[in-house]
């Protein structure tokens, strides 16, 4: 039996740390002291974790002392500030945010992919981007078989990727509507509900936005395949929670539907959901939740015949970011 770990959620009263909370309790984690970290302005907020009422504190240095794991979901610049901090402390760092995703020495883990890479940590685990971790699970157990040449991807990503306030503005926007009103936009950059644009992260410069460059690099960088083609098109869309994705692999020769639908049926952290007869596949409201990334609608590329397609939906709050980070906590607790 493992011995208790410490641990620290820096960013606790997000949506991601309310999650991570959730996973801490149903997955028998195995738990000595929790500390619920946060800015000045959530301190002092009280959270119920197992029947008992745990205070928020500030993040500050002391805060680390004792601390095994951090789980981090509080936003790039305060893990740029804070992570270091609490590795000099002594504790390992699974951050959440894209401060350290690219860093060369720094493990980037899916633990369906690579989770041999959370041997070789120098204090900081990186959590990859929701729509990367979805599709990686997705596709991987294809790419174990045949390797894939070329991946074409169009994200649906629900406003759950924007973080709580988001999801509430999406509904008061929502309303607004359905009351002949105009809707007001403060969290996202434009109206969400009733409505979808291409994602508002800021555009580089080559015209892919970062999000979708997100997708690029992080996949190469799982899959150990710096050379792997990778398109991707990612776009808000008016849903609360889960994102979806249309998926396009080419191989170098043809990869049969039955045997890609026979291996993804048999992928962990993957459940398929196909049913041709009533024309229904995943949806975000049926992932919304569960842990296993939903696949569905695997068919033959009918403009290429090295060329499958498929579609997922997968929770971004879950599995998309807390529960991984949970899996790479696991994994370390495992080695």
């Amino acid at each position: 039996m493992s011995k208790p770990i410490n641990v620290a959620i820096l960013g606790a009263t997000g949506a991601v740390g309310q999650e991570l909370l959730e996973l801490l309790e149903s997955r028998n984690f195995p738990l000595g002291k929790l500390k619920l970290l946060a800015s000045p302005r959530s301190a002092g907020s009280e959270i119920i974790f197992k029947g008992e009422k745990l205070v928020v504190e500030v993040v500050s240095e002391e805060a680390f002392q004792d601390v095994d794991i951090v789980l981090a979901s509080a936003g790039g610049s305060t893990s740029k500030q804070w992570a270091p901090i609490a590795v000099k402390a002594g504790a390992v760092v699974i951050d959440n945010s894209s401060a350290f995703r690219m860093i060369p020495e720094v493990p980037l883990i899916v633990p369906e992919i690579n989770p041999e890479a959370a041997k070789n940590h120098h204090g900081i685990i990186a959590n990859p981007n929701c729509t990367t971790i979805l599709m990686g699970v997705a596709i991987w157990p294809l790419h174990q078989i045949q390797p894939i040449k070329r991946i074409v991807v169009s994200t649906y990503q629900s406003a759950s990727g924007a973080g709580a306030r988001a999801m509430e503005e999406v509904k008061v926007q929502s309303q607004a509507i359905l009351n002949n009103q105009i809707p007001q936009a403060e969290i996202l950059p434009y109206p969400l509900a009733f409505n979808l644009f291409p994602h508002n992260s800021p555009l580089t410069d080559n015209s892919y936005c970062e999000e979708e460059m997100k997708m690029v690099n992080e996949t190469r960088k799982i899959f150990n395949a710096p050379d792997l083609l990778v398109t991707p098109t990612c776009v808000r869309v008016p849903v609360l929670r889960a994102h979806s994705e249309a998926v396009n692999l080419e191989f170098e020769k043809p990869f049969d539907v039955q045997k890609a639908r026979d291996i993804i049926s048999k992928a962990p952290g993957v459940e398929l959901v196909e049913d041709w007869q009533k024309n229904y596949f995943p949806m975000p409201i049926d992932a919304t939740g569960k842990d296993d990334v939903l696949v569905g609608r695997i068919r033959q590329d009918i403009s290429n015949p090295n060329g499958l397609e498929l579609w997922l939906c997968g929770d971004q709050i879950r599995k998309g970011a807390a529960l991984n980070a949970v899996q790479i906590a696991e994994l370390l607790i495992d080695n």
